[in-house]
C-alpha cells in the first residue's frame, strides 16, 4: 500500500516566507535606486544653476558694485541703492515679522494648545506658509498702495512680513511645544507668573530654534520679487524715504537680466551671485545654530 508523502506545513510557510523576502527586498532595492536618481538629477541641476551663476555672476563682482548706484543703460555703475534699499525693508519685514510671529507661536503654544481654535489656526498659518508671494503682494498693493495712490519701501516691507509671520508662527509654536512640560511646571510650583516662566524659562530653551526659524525666514523673504514689484517699485537713486519707492536687488535684477545692454545684464548677474551667497551663509548659520543647540542637549 503506497502512502502518499504530505509536505510538512513549516516548509509551504517557508516557501511563502521566501517569496514574501523575495519581492520585498526587488521593491526597496528598486525604491532606493528611484530615490539615488532622483536625488542625483536634482544635484546635478542645483549645481547647473550655482556654476551659471557663479560663471556669469563674478565678471561683475568689483568695487564698483558696491560703491555705485544704478546706471543708465550703456555706463558703468553698481547696485549700491539696491543692496540699502533690499537692506532696509528686509529689516523692517523682519523685525514686524518676527514680533507678531514669536508673539502668535507663543500663544499657539501655550494658552491654545490642542484646542479646536489652536487647531484651525495651525491649519490656516500652513496654508499661508506655502502661500504664492504674488499673492501677497497683490493684496498689500490693493490694502496700501492704491489706498495711498504710492508706491513706497514700507509697503514692500509689509508684504515681506506677512510671508515671515507664517514661518515664525510654526517654528515658535514647535520649539515651545518641544520644551519638557517638567519645566514649565517646575517653575509655576515656585509660584512664578504664567508671563514671567514664558519669558525667563520657554524663551531661553526654544531660543536657538526660533532664532534658527527667523534666520530661513529672512533667507526666503531676501530673494522674493513679486511681493516688491507691486509694492516698492524701484528706483535708480539714491532714497532713504520708505514712503517712497526704493530700490531693491531682486527688482533691479528682474529690469536689468531683460534687458538688451551687457552692462545691465552683468550686474544682474553679479546681483544673483550676491544673493545666493547671502542665503547660503544664512542657511549655513541657521543649521549651525540647531546643530549646536542639539549637541549641547545630547
Amino acid at each position: 500500500m503506497n502512502s502518499a508523502v504530505i509536505p510538512a506545513p513549516d516548509a509551504g510557510k517557508a516557501a511563502v516566507e521566501r517569496r514574501l523576502y523575495f519581492r520585498r527586498t526587488v521593491v526597496n532595492r528598486l525604491a532606493l535606486v528611484l530615490g539615488c536618481a532622483a536625488a542625483l538629477f536634482g544635484l546635478v541641476f542645483l549645481f547647473w544653476i550655482l556654476w551659471t551663476t557663479l560663471s556669469y555672476g563674478l565678471k561683475g563682482v568689483n568695487l564698483d558694485l558696491f560703491t555705485k548706484m544704478t546706471p543708465a543703460p550703456m555706463s558703468a555703475g553698481g547696485l549700491l541703492n539696491a543692496f540699502f534699499g533690499s537692506a532696509v525693508i528686509c529689516l523692517i519685514a523682519i523685525v514686524i515679522g518676527s514680533l507678531l510671529g514669536v508673539a502668535a507661536g507663543t500663544w499657539l503654544a501655550e494658552y491654545a494648545g490642542n484646542k479646536r481654535i489652536g487647531t484651525v489656526t495651525r491649519f490656516i498659518n500652513d496654508i499661508l506658509i506655502s502661500a504664492p508671494s504674488i499673492v501677497i503682494g497683490l493684496f498689500v498693493a490693493i490694502v496700501i498702495v492704491m489706498q495711498f495712490k504710492q508706491y513706497s519701501a514700507l509697503a514692500g516691507a509689509i508684504a515681506l512680513a506677512l510671508l515671515v509671520i507664517p514661518v515664525v508662527v510654526r517654528t515658535t509654536d514647535e520649539m515651545l511645544r518641544l520644551v519638557p512640560g517638567q519645566m514649565r511646571e517646575a517653575a509655576l510650583s515656585l509660584g512664578v507668573p504664567q508671563w514671567k516662566v514664558t519669558m525667563q524659562v520657554l524663551y531661553r530653551a526654544a531660543l536657538p530654534g526660533i532664532v534658527t526659524g527667523i534666520l530661513l525666514a529672512l533667507a526666503r523673504i531676501t530673494g522674493e520679487t513679486a511681493p516688491l514689484l507691486f509694492t516698492a517699485f524701484g528706483n535708480q537713486y539714491w532714497s532713504t524715504d520708505l514712503l517712497k519707492p526704493m530700490a531693491s536687488v531682486p527688482v533691479v535684477m528682474y529690469q536689468f537680466v531683460g534687458s538688451p545692454y551687457e552692462s545691465w545684464q552683468t550686474l544682474a548677474w553679479a546681483g544673483a551671485l550676491v544673493l545666493t551667497v547671502f542665503v547660503l551663509l544664512l542657511s549655513l548659520l541657521a543649521r549651525a545654530i540647531l546643530l549646536r543647540n542639539k549637541t549641547s542637549h545630547d
